[in-house]
């Protein structure tokens, strides 16, 4: 079984294209998430982790998530990661959480997606171009990744030297601590007040008051509920107005042409 956690689309996108070549199923963890639901979920197949990476690391409150959740049936997991370039200290706090378990941690891997937090101006985000060339390169590894998955062999990811985590791990909690506020999130006139926003909150951390959102203090950044505004209201102080937002979603039509492109199975 295939769980997963996704903001902008980019995380599901890659969940459900695996669960469609292992012919397994998928499963979006949200509901969950907002329930602090830590049932039990059974998989007779291995366990497959997709998840994106919130500076260099799962999001705390994902991995915090997982190492309550009631994983029985197969002891085999599986990680793939998602991020704008740099996947960290992820696959090795994975593997912790996987061996607190008891699960068989059987590898990790990192696609390349493009950038989806236009909150920050340290990065600029993409074109249409190159974020539609990172999902086509993201989009060509699935088959071999699958492949690894179904033949029972390991997920191969790159050494991650002392001097990284040594960097890393305390930086994730202080970067977390000071940037991750949610004081500058605010709509404009444009929103319809049709609640999604509050929905798609992972944590639970947006109410309506008169049809209009309102951020509480236990934001992650995920930019879910930016990014999924059907109106574009939402915006952070003035960073999202400079610099555009993302969300898969807008390069559906992308997407269904590289899906066309694939030679019939055999």
């Amino acid at each position: 079984m295939i769980l997963y956690f996704s903001a902008t689309g980019n995380t599901e996108f890659i969940a459900k294209e695996l669960a469609a070549r292992l012919g397994d199923e998928s499963l979006n963890l949200i509901g969950r998430l907002r329930n602090k639901d830590h049932s039990e979920i059974h998989s007779d197949r291995p366990w497959v982790i997709c998840s994106p990476v919130y500076v260099c690391e799962m999001p705390r409150f994902f991995a915090e998530f997982l190492r309550e959740l009631d994983m029985k049936g197969s002891r085999d997991v599986f990680f793939v990661f998602t991020s704008g370039g740099y996947c960290g200290m992820a696959g090795s706090l994975a593997k912790g959480i996987a061996r607190r378990k008891g699960l068989t941690f059987r590898g990790y891997t990192e696609l390349k997606m493009p950038r989806n937090y236009p909150v920050s101006r340290r990065y600029d985000m993409l074109s249409d171009d190159e974020a539609r060339g990172r999902i086509a390169k993201a989009y060509g590894r699935l088959d071999s990744i699958a492949d690894a998955i179904r033949d029972g062999g390991k997920l191969k990811h790159r050494y991650v030297f002392l001097f990284e985590k040594a960097v890393t791990l305390p930086f994730n909690p202080v970067w977390c601590k000071i940037k991750f506020k949610a004081d500058d999130f605010h709509v404009n006139d444009d929103c319809i007040g049709c609640g999604l926003c509050e929905r798609v909150c992972p944590l639970v951390n947006i109410s309506l008051n008169d049809k209009r959102p309102v951020w509480s203090d236990n934001c992650t950044h995920c930019m879910a509920c930016l990014s999924s505004c059907p109106k574009g209201a939402i915006d952070y102080g003035t960073a999202v107005a400079e610099q555009g937002r993302y969300n898969i979603r807008d390069h559906r039509e992308f997407i269904e042409g590289l899906k066309g492109t694939e030679e019939p199975s055999k």
